[in-house]
C-alpha cells in the first residue's frame, strides 16, 4: 500500500503527501493500485530531488523547482532505460500531486506545465482471432491435472472473453456476484454488476454459456464458498492472484502456438473487436468494457480496419496482381 513507502522528504512536505493520497482515495475514489502507482512514482522523484539538491525536499523547494529540473529527472529515467509508458505515467503523478498543493496553497510552481509529456508509440490492443479465443479456454483443460481447476479457469475465461473484463475485476467478484445459470430455453441469463476503475460501477448482460460454466466450477470446487467469499479461488480457498491465471495463459499459448500477446487481457480486446466486426456501435462498446472515454475505445476501429485491409489483399483478385 502507498502508506507504506517511505519518502525522501521534510515532515512538512511527508504529510501534504499522506493529505493527498486520502484525497485520491476519498475525493477521487481512486483504487489502491492507483495510489500505490502514484505514490511510488512520487518517492522516486522526492528520491531524486534529495540526491539532486543534497537534502531532502521540502515544500520551498517544490516551489521552486525550474523546469530544468524537472527535465532533469526525465533525463534520468531516460538513461536507467525506464519505458516511455512509465515516465509519462511518472508525470502525470506529479502534475496531479502541484495540483494539490497549489488547491491546498501550500506551493505553486509553474516550471511543471511546461514539461511535456514524452511521445507515447502508438498503441494498438493485438486480439485474438474467434477460434484462437474458443480454443484458448478450451484448452485450459488441458494444462490441469485437476478437474474443479481446469473448470474454474474456463469458466474465469470465459467470463472475461463474454463480457470483456479486465482481469481485476474478474477477480474481484464473489459467489454472490456471480450469474445464475437459466433454463437452456430461456438464452438469458441475466445480468452482472462490476465494479471497474475508479470503483465505477457497470451492468452487463451474461451470456448462458458464461453462468453455465460458472455453475459448474462452483459444484465441483472443494471449498465451501459462501455469498461474501471470492467467486474464483486458488487451491487454499483464497481469492485468486492475477499471476496464476496470466502463467495458465502462458501455457494455454504455448499448447496452442499463440503469440505472447495471447494474455488473459488480450481476451478483452478480442471481446471488444469481435463485437466491432459483428456490427457493435462504439458507444455501446464503450459503456461494456467501462471506458470513461470514447478514444479508448477508438483504438478498436483501427484494429478492425487492419483486420478488414488483411482480408482485402488475401481475397481481391487484383490485389495479388
Amino acid at each position: 500500500m502507498a502508506a507504506a513507502i517511505a519518502y525522501s522528504a521534510e515532515p512538512a512536505l511527508a504529510r501534504a503527501i499522506g493529505d493527498w493520497q486520502r484525497w485520491l482515495e476519498v475525493e477521487r475514489n481512486c483504487s489502491a493500485h492507483t495510489i500505490d502507482g502514484y505514490g511510488r512514482d512520487l518517492a522516486a522523484f522526492c528520491a531524486y530531488l534529495a540526491e539532486h539538491l543534497g537534502h531532502l525536499p521540502g515544500l520551498t523547494d517544490f516551489a521552486g523547482l525550474a523546469t530544468s529540473d524537472f527535465r532533469g529527472y526525465l533525463a534520468r529515467r531516460a538513461s536507467q532505460g525506464v519505458s516511455r509508458t512509465s515516465t509519462a505515467r511518472a508525470l502525470s503523478s506529479l502534475r496531479s500531486f502541484f495540483r494539490f498543493l497549489e488547491a491546498r496553497g501550500l506551493a505553486s510552481n509553474a516550471a511543471i506545465k511546461s514539461v511535456k509529456t514524452p511521445k507515447l508509440p502508438a498503441s494498438v490492443p493485438k486480439p485474438l482471432s474467434e477460434a484462437e479465443a474458443l480454443e484458448a479456454l478450451e484448452a485450459v483443460f488441458d494444462t490441469h491435472e485437476e478437474p474443479w481447476l481446469a473448470a474454474r479457469d474456463r469458466a474465469l475465461l470465459t467470463l472475461i472473453y463474454g463480457c470483456g473484463l479486465r482481469i481485476s475485476e474478474a477477480l474481484g467478484l464473489n459467489v454472490g456476484d456471480a450469474p445464475k445459470a437459466d433454463s437452456p430455453d430461456s438464452g438469458d441469463s441475466g445480468a452482472i454488476m462490476i465494479t471497474g476503475k475508479g470503483n465505477k460501477q457497470r451492468v452487463l448482460p451474461v451470456l448462458p454459456v458464461i453462468a453455465e460454466r460458472i455453475g459448474i466450477y462452483l459444484t465441483q470446487c472443494p471449498h465451501r464458498l459462501g455469498p461474501k467469499d471470492p467467486l474464483f479461488v486458488g487451491l487454499r480457498g483464497g481469492r485468486l492472484n492475477a499471476g496464476v491465471v496470466q502463467r495458465q495463459m502462458r501455457r494455454v499459448r504455448a499448447l496452442l502456438g499463440l503469440p505472447e500477446t495471447a494474455t488473459p487481457h488480450a481476451l478483452r480486446h478480442s471481446f471488444a473487436t469481435h463485437l466491432l466486426a459483428g456490427g457493435g456501435d462504439l458507444r455501446t462498446i464503450q459503456e461494456l468494457l467501462g471506458h470513461a472515454s470514447l478514444s479508448s475505445t477508438q483504438r478498436y476501429t483501427e484494429v478492425d480496419a487492419a483486420r478488414l485491409t488483411e482480408v482485402y489483399r488475401d481475397a481481391h483478385p487484383r490485389a495479388r496482381e
